[in-house]
């Protein structure tokens, strides 16, 4: 098979930059030939963002189809991470506006020098740098590599980590069911969670009392939620089933049945968040005026109708920040619980999660390279599903009345 020159690749990512950036100089009506030289020099340097590291390994003759796609959209994606910042500093320069918010001004304790600045910030910079620049290096060049824990060497083996994954049925299997299982979380635990706010929140006796005790479970770690949910579960000898045995006769396989297993998991998860959930849902309601709400049952709008149109928008930066919040927790956190409750990911893989499969390729099968390659891939997703609900979501949130 042919192999693609990296002088042509370079060339042809400059040009297809100038003329980027070229029509979004013209557009704002900016110097055309000042937008294609920027252009040119990103377009041609993003190129070479990722290839240099990996020697443009994935346009060598003997690699498949898939590794040159591979290739070409980490091309695509270091000329995006390049071409994108310039554009967006260019045309607010253009139209006179400043590159930082006046909202996000500071009108007060400003520094008279700069650089004071940089001494003040040092300490934490260097836990940064220490504790999650290096780290996240360390797993990119893990992830393009042959690595196992306690081994002496490690061998190059280009992007075969990450394009393998698009051939294997199973990984894609867990995909699937990390997605659903994940969703299921985050809308039963915040539904659930809005409901029994709204009744805590009411003028009841005892209710600061009532309130601690719904928020008592968000202390409680993943870990020992998986063992709370397993002494209930239990398909044998678990309280659940003694009660449905001896009420209905019926014993479902809580943890052994690959179909009722993952939402055992998806209980425990969502018993475990909705603490969280219900702290900022009664911390969101003390702040929705109640004249709003007074004003709406004089107009004659029942209760629905007061909490659809009133509460409800009122509500949106909290419920905004609880997806997110939650669809972290449902992604990441969910690796205890189901190491307590299925072991091994559940009867036939049922209850195997992205970060699951991570942890378990890296700490039990001591596969370095390829838990590195997946825990790049889970991470990307998160940040492309949360990219999508700031792009959606975000813009109907309403701050204030």
């Amino acid at each position: 098979m042919m192999v693609v020159s990296p002088l042509l690749l370079g060339l042809a990512a400059a040009v297809i930059g100038a003329a980027v950036l070229g029509l979004i100089f013209q557009r704002v009506r900016g110097s055309l030939l000042l937008g294609s030289v920027l252009g040119a020099v990103a377009g041609g340097a993003g190129s070479l963002l990722f290839m240099i590291p990996l020697d443009y390994c994935t346009f060598e003759a003997e690699r498949e189809t898939i590794d040159r796609v591979f290739g070409y959209g980490l091309i695509a994606a270091g000329m995006a991470l390049l071409i994108a910042p310039i554009a967006w500093i260019s045309v607010r320069k253009l139209r006179g506006q400043s590159l930082v918010s006046a909202t996000s001004q500071p009108t007060q304790g400003t520094f008279k020098h700069g650089w004071i600045a940089f001494p003040l910030l040092a300490p934490t910079l260097i836990i940064l740098l220490g504790f999650l620049y290096y780290p996240s290096l360390e797993t990119l060049r893990l992830s393009t590599k042959l690595a196992r824990m306690g081994a002496k060497r490690e061998a190059f083996i280009c992007v075969d980590n990450f394009t393998r994954l698009v051939q294997d049925s199973s990984y894609l299997d867990i995909v699937g069911r990390t997605m659903y299982m994940s969703i299921l979380i985050v809308v039963i635990s915040m539904g659930l969670s809005l409901l029994i706010a709204t009744m805590a929140y009411l003028p009841l006796k005892g209710a600061s009392i009532y309130r601690v005790l719904l928020v008592w479970p968000y202390a409680i770690s993943p870990a020992v939620a998986g063992v709370i949910f397993l002494l209930m579960f239990n398909p044998s000898g678990g309280i659940i089933n003694h009660f449905l045995g001896d009420w209905f006769g019926i014993r479902p396989g809580w943890l052994n049945d690959p179909d009722v297993a993952p939402w055992t998991v998806i209980l425990a998860s969502v018993w475990k968040s909705m603490g969280f959930n219900i702290l900022f849902y009664i911390a969101g309601l003390q702040n929705v005026p109640k004249d709003l709400i007074e004003a709406g049952a004089i107009d004659g709008a029942g209760v629905l109708k007061r909490f659809w149109h009133i509460v409800w928008p009122l509500l949106s930066p909290t419920t905004f920040f609880l997806i997110i919040t939650n669809m972290t927790y449902a992604f990441f956190e969910t690796y205890a619980t189901i190491d307590y409750l299925t072991p091994g990911g559940g009867p036939l893989q049922s209850t195997t999660t992205m970060m699951y499969r991570v942890i378990q390729l890296g700490v039990d099968n001591n596969d370095l390279g390829k838990a590195a390659a997946q825990s790049i891939v889970l991470f990307l997703m998160v940040i492309a599903m949360t990219l999508v609900m700031f792009r959606t979501n975000g813009r109907q949130v309403t701050y204030g009345v």
